[in-house]
């Protein structure tokens, strides 16, 4: 019996051995499932020296960024910022490209943050400016772009960690416009003289080896006309020389090289351009020139006078000066073809804010044209623009003619590049109706008083699209009344060339795809107008009614 009793004892002790370390194995296994599967990232086995590693899982839709635990994007946060504000402000000059990834090579460096010490998770962040990306650490898209909103020098946070990047900087210079390369600068910026460099200083520790070649005229592309721009080196350096002089007022640099000397050019390609960088600075800003021109100075030193209050720096002066800034463009703001874009113009600036600093520059009188009341006391002026060499008049009498027989009083008169500007500044504003065939003259609009009419006359040729881009769509910006009128083939003197069943007349359109110099060859230095005054009456009587309304 005290066998058997001895027997269930050791049995009874060797089940509740059996039963606590199923208890222990147990508990065991739930605790490390609960772990594992709700914060895999806790894990650490730090006894040894070593950490657990497990990949992330996405989270939502990628949105085009790349790789299951590191998201990657050009130029790092602040380009983000930077390539999303120029979408939102350019989206009419077509696809905005990635610039930071001109950056050579050899002048790329790396910037690593190292790991901590101790067993908390740490991120590796690289940039490298050769291939323009930043890796990130996990992190869903929300969070990524939250933080890109707010400090672009902060990587998302990883397991209670704030890891901090050196801040990267925006590229010196945008090259993505089509019409202009535009170089914005802010920090130490120094230009010698009778140089062709613009120096951008950075302390060494945060220097990002950048360099950028720009003709700082706004006719990009045409080489025939950057043939006569200098080229500017616009670049990132440690070291700089020395300052001379000092300013505290922000620079911009421009050529008035190109085409200057014709009057749309003159406009379009500077005075517009210049405007709609310049005058957000109320004349508190410093012009500096490259391919000095003084007769084009002296022509519109007025306008020049109106947008700066200090005096012209000739780059190529030749003088030993090292000049400083704080703030620097190099080149002008150009949108399209003489017009100016109000959604990323600063200030909201239009064509109608241009035209009326133009009428301020010249003093002109008439900010709007007459008046039923002042057709009572005279007659309404009509100014007819002559020229000498191509699309000239053939019949200017005739038209003068039927003009007054409808109660115009007409003025002749012709633009060149030699005329007194403030002269027929003075005579554009005196009159409400401007005509003259598509040309350089018709950039005279700009003085018209608001509301007047311009006329354009368009050649044969299937001009008609180049006449809107040059002329129709800045009369409509500024605020005129615009008609144009587009001659008939017996209108042109080209029937004294061609026969007519010559493609000149059969299919002008095919010219348009052989190149700009056959379209202006073929219909615009070797035809004249001879206006149907019977056809065109109807047009004069448009541009009265206008007034009258």
């Amino acid at each position: 019996m005290g066998s058997k009793m001895k027997l269930v004892r050791s049995g009874n002790v060797q089940a509740r051995k059996y039963k606590f370390a199923a208890l222990i194995t147990g508990f065991f296994l739930v605790t490390m499932t609960f772990l594992v599967v709700s914060k895999p990232q806790s894990v650490v086995i730090s006894n040894f020296g070593y950490r657990t590693s497990f990949p992330a899982a996405r989270t939502g839709s990628d949105n085009g960024l790349q790789g299951s635990h590191s998201a990657t994007y050009s130029g790092g946060l602040d380009a983000l910022n930077s390539q999303e504000s120029e979408r939102n402000d350019g989206k009419d000059e077509g696809e905005i490209n990635d610039i930071s990834g001109s950056t050579s090579k050899e002048e790329a460096s790396t910037h690593e943050i190292k790991e901590e010490s101790g067993p908390k998770s740490s991120n590796h962040v690289a940039t490298n400016q050769a291939a323009t990306h930043i890796a990130l650490p996990t992190a869903s898209n929300y969070s990524i772009l939250e933080h890109a909103q707010s400090d672009s020098s902060i990587v998302p946070e990883k397991s209670g960690e704030q890891v901090q990047t050196p801040a990267t900087r925006k590229p010196l210079c945008n090259v993505s416009y089509p019409r202009v390369d535009i170089c914005d600068m802010n920090g130490d910026i120094r230009i010698g003289a009778n140089s062709s460099f613009v120096m951008f200083v950075e302390p060494s520790a945060t220097e990002q080896k950048e360099e950028w070649r720009v003709h700082p005229y706004a006719r990009k592309g045409d080489q025939t006309c950057l043939n006569g721009v200098r080229q500017l080196t616009v670049k990132a350096s440690s070291e700089g020389p020395q300052c001379t002089v000092s300013h505290d007022v922000p620079a911009v640099v421009f050529s008035i090289g190109g085409y200057t000397g014709n009057l749309f050019h003159d406009f379009s390609d500077l005075l517009v351009p210049l405007f709609t960088t310049s005058r957000q600075f109320n004349g508190e800003v410093q012009f500096i020139v490259t391919d000095w021109k003084q007769w084009w100075i002296n022509k519109y030193r007025v306008v020049l006078q109106n947008l700066s209050n200090y005096p012209l720096i000739d780059l190529a002066a030749g003088d030993e000066q090292v000049r400083c800034f704080k703030q620097v463009t190099v080149g002008l703001r150009a949108h399209t073809e003489f017009r100016i874009d109000p959604r990323r113009a600063p200030n909201g600036y239009t064509m109608v804010d241009f035209a009326r600093f133009m009428r301020s520059c010249f003093s002109l009188e008439r900010e709007t044209p007459s008046t039923i009341e002042d057709l009572a006391a005279r007659k309404p002026r009509l100014l007819l623009i002559a020229r000498k060499w191509s699309r000239a008049f053939t019949n200017s009498e005739e038209i003068v003619a039927t003009a007054e027989e409808l109660g115009y009083e007409v003025v002749v008169e012709e633009a060149d590049v030699s005329s007194d500007l403030a002269r027929f500044a003075r005579i554009v504003n005196s009159c409400d109706v401007m005509m003259g065939v598509h040309g350089a003259g018709l950039t005279n609009l700009v003085f018209l008083p608001a509301n007047a009419t311009i006329v354009q006359i368009v050649p044969w040729g299937g001009l008609e699209g180049i006449a809107m881009l040059d002329f129709g769509n800045a009369a409509k910006d500024m605020g005129l009344n615009y008609v144009q009128y587009s001659i008939g083939m017996e209108e042109s003197t080209l029937t004294e060339k061609y026969p007519r069943d010559h493609p000149v007349f059969t299919k002008p359109l095919s010219f348009h795809g052989r190149g700009f110099h056959v379209l202006r060859s073929t219909f615009m230095k070797q035809q004249n107008v001879k206006l149907d005054v019977k056809r065109f009456r109807g047009v004069l009587w448009e541009a009265l009614v206008h007034l009258i309304q």
